[in-house]
């Protein structure tokens, strides 16, 4: 099958992202030296929380000719920019995928709408590998052309032996994993190793209704409302922080069956969000919130 065309990749465009303590003039630096290296800006999102020497955000896209090339002089240009600065930056290359791992287990809804979204160029990623816990997802996976790897959850609190397996397939193979509902729970110690960000998708609008089943107890609680959350992974379950989160109106009359049912077409969509803004670099971490450009 050949490539679809992604409108998410662009050739000779740059992602910087700043952020630090604000300060006047960052704008107007930054902006002076993306024209001194012969660069052109087609985006540009800024927050400040107090302009007062509060936090500070920045995203600017950027079009260089040659940026891939010239990419070492481009980051010391940068580098001299913000010496004057308290700020931290980073560099992106808009025309290269980050490479995307999925972990899952049974439940196949946000693991194929991934794919599928992926493979009609939805997703500016690869996907390197599926990794599950059960094989039976294995045949759907490589019909879209991806590698699908099992490694079978160890019974028992000591999930050591599993996670080294997992952490053998991964660590230098990826820039970012995603938990398409992957139903184990990863170590602190997995994580620092892994050492790249891990997307989750909780079905449940936290911090409401954390943990297993909580379609069955948004049912007892007779809630009007469903929703789905997606996050990045920290050693606190459930408590990392949030990308993207949606509702649907629901009523009474809906068994948990069928909560369950249109919970996972807001699971879905709010999944690809947070995996899109990711990907493209929207998202920046500010202790245990975001900001999304």
């Amino acid at each position: 099958m050949p490539p679809v065309h992604n409108p998410h990749l662009l050739p000779a465009h740059a992602c910087l992202i700043v952020h630090g303590k604000d300060t006047p003039g960052i704008v107007a630096a930054v902006s002076a030296m993306i024209t001194r290296i012969g660069g052109n800006i087609v985006a540009f999102d800024q927050y400040s929380d107090d302009p007062r020497g509060g936090a500070y955000f920045q995203r600017v896209v950027f079009h260089r000719p040659d940026f891939a090339a010239d990419r070492p002089q481009i980051e010391a240009e940068i580098d001299r920019t913000l010496a004057d600065f308290e700020l931290e930056w980073s560099l992106t290359d808009q025309s290269v995928p980050k490479r995307m791992a999925v972990l899952a287990s049974k439940q196949d809804h946000c693991l194929l709408d991934l794919l599928w979204r992926h493979r009609r160029g939805d997703l500016p990623v690869t996907i390197p590998m599926v990794i599950s816990n059960h094989t039976t997802t294995a045949e759907d996976v490589r019909s879209f052309g991806v590698p699908f790897f099992h490694v079978p959850s160890v019974t028992g609190p000591d999930k050591s032996a599993s996670e080294a397996e997992i952490l053998k397939l991964l660590v230098g193979n990826v820039d970012f994993v995603v938990l398409a509902r992957y139903m184990q729970i990863l170590s602190p110690e997995f994580l620092e190793q892994l050492g790249v960000p891990v997307i989750n998708i909780h079905h449940s609008f936290l911090p409401a209704f954390i943990g297993a089943e909580p379609y069955k107890k948004a049912k007892e609680r007779g809630v009007k409302l469903i929703g789905a959350t997606s996050h990045y992974v920290t050693s606190d379950l459930d408590e990392g922080p949030i990308i993207e989160q949606d509702t649907i109106r629901v009523t009474h009359a809906e068994t948990v069956t069928e909560l369950a049912r249109r919970g996972a077409d807001v699971e879905r969509q709010v999944l690809s969000r947070a995996v899109l803004w990711h990907a493209q670099d929207r998202v920046i971490r500010h202790g245990n919130h975001t900001i999304i450009f």
